[in-house]
């Protein structure tokens, strides 16, 4: 089975932290403490050599191998899922995703995504690049975001897709509700993004150990409390227009993970509305633009209660 070896050694600082702490706050292997753990359990990690134990006190200069292996394949089947396709060739495909669908079976989803209708719908002609886990899939969005997503068919679009992805060629446009009313009408957030060392499931606007990252915003109505705004990504990282917001103030509305959880809603009320990019294949621009969804207009009933302050665009 395929492994990835990683080489750490504690600095002077480290002294004294617990072993399998200090490797989960590390941006590599980017693991949690429990996988650290099993790691550990499974003698996959050797500090200076030797087998470590979980409770082990780093000194200064000691150097830890972790060994990671690659995840088993899942048995990935077809499932007859609806979906509602907006385009569709020989080479590629664009799905508007509902609301609550995981994209490709991990962990706690191992059927009922995406990639399962995508197995059923294509009859398997899918793109292997992502191999059988993700066939198809050229980037995603979150299970509680919705809209529209690309997928490709073939190995070359896959290709000329995640080339396009790669320069920040793609048009890509998100509407969201946030928290809170904005100063301006518009603006840009230009932080980095990276995995937060406090916590390896969330992401978080940090120095170091992070990747550029670019969110255009326009308020297209705003409110009392809440504020209805579009945004543009230049760049498309992690959970960036969720981490974007809430560094200024403005988590999305429901968003459990950097905002609160809201009983009206099941997740973030966040929508990838607009998608453009040159087919791989043909050459030609395509754009492709998704209604706001149920959900998405039920939150705005609701928090419309009092007319949109001056400084509302439409």
């Amino acid at each position: 089975m395929p492994v990835h070896e990683y080489s750490l050694c504690a600095a002077p600082e480290d002294s004294g932290k617990r072993l399998d702490a200090w490797i989960a706050a590390q941006p590599e292997p980017a693991l949690t403490r429990s996988a650290v753990q099993q790691l550990i359990a499974q003698g996959s990690v050797l500090r200076n050599g030797a087998a470590a134990k979980k409770n082990d006190k780093l000194q200064a200069g000691d150097t830890v191998q972790v060994t990671v292996p690659e995840p088993e394949p899942l048995d990935v089947q077809p499932q007859d899922i609806p979906l509602d396709i907006v385009y569709e060739d020989a080479e590629l495909l664009v799905v508007n995703k509902q609301k609550g669908m995981v994209v490709h079976p991990a962990p706690g989803h191992p059927d009922g995504t995406l990639v399962n209708a995508l197995l059923f719908h294509c009859a398997g002609q899918l793109s292997g690049i992502n191999g059988v886990i993700r066939p198809g899939i050229v980037h995603r969005i979150d299970r509680d975001t919705s809209g529209l997503l690309i997928v490709a068919k073939t190995d070359r679009a896959h290709l000329g897709l995640a080339e396009q992805i790669a320069v920040h060629s793609f048009t890509r446009e998100y509407e969201a509700v946030v928290c809170g009313r904005l100063r301006e009408t518009s603006g840009t957030v230009h932080a980095p993004i990276g995995r937060d060392p406090r916590d390896r499931q969330k992401m978080c606007v940090i120095a170091t150990n992070s990747k550029d990252a670019v969110t255009h915003y326009s308020v297209c109505a705003q409110y009392e409390k809440y504020a209805h705004i579009r945004c543009r990504l230049e760049t498309g990282r992690t959970h960036q227009i969720r981490v974007h917001m809430k560094y200024i103030g403005h988590p999305v509305y429901g968003d459990p993970v950097y905002g609160r959880p809201e009983r009206n809603i099941e997740g973030q009320c966040l929508h990838a509305k607009k998608i453009g990019f040159v087919h791989p294949v043909t050459g030609e621009y395509l754009e492709f633009d998704s209604p706001l969804p149920d959900y998405f207009t039920a939150v705005l009933r609701r928090i419309s209660g009092s007319q949109p302050h001056e400084n509302s665009i439409r």
